[in-house]
């Protein structure tokens, strides 16, 4: 395991109470293809949230995100138009283990969130507990993850641990 992880990118902010719905409609929950998950990924909230956002972006979300059904689709469409984590105030407990599951980044920061915009710069120290905002010079602190968390999430989720665990 590396002893950081930093990952960087612009902010896409939403409020309160985005459920898997709204990230994931269910009328798309038949795909697995990683483009096409990429494609409908929160369209019920901004029909052009994948041309809108870019690799590296990072959603910035107020309480209760991920709340609604269990499905791990919704993560893994977050995953496959290529944000590299989400930030909120609160999360629904299923929607944080599926994300830690496949390898999605999230983490809670009450102060990140009140004082980051749409736009904003952030830096963030996955396996050190920092994020900077870097367009507004501010620092916030998380609680990191515990060490076999980060093993999962360096392995880009479950699967990936599994087959190194089973030596594939």
């Amino acid at each position: 395991m590396g002893d950081e992880m930093i990952l960087k990118g612009n902010v896409y902010r939403v409020g309160d109470n985005i459920n898997t719905d709204v990230i994931m409609p269910g009328r798309w929950c038949h795909l697995t293809d990683d483009a096409e998950l990429a494609k409908h990924c929160m369209e019920d909230h901004d029909r052009d949230f994948h041309k809108n956002t870019k690799p590296g972006d990072i959603i910035v979300a107020d309480n209760n995100f991920g709340c609604g059904s269990s499905r791990e689709v919704a993560p893994l469409s977050i995953k496959a138009v290529g944000i590299s984590a989400v930030i909120a105030k609160s999360y629904a407990r299923i929607f944080y283990r599926n994300s830690i599951n496949i390898g999605l980044p999230i983490f809670e920061s009450v102060e990140c969130v009140e004082s980051t915009e749409a736009g904003d710069e952030l830096q963030i120290d996955i396996f050190g507990g920092k994020i900077i905002n870097v367009t507004k010079g501010q620092e916030f602190t998380f609680v990191p993850f515990p060490p076999f968390m980060q093993t999962i999430i360096e392995k880009g989720g479950l699967k990936g641990w599994v087959l190194e665990k089973l030596g594939k």
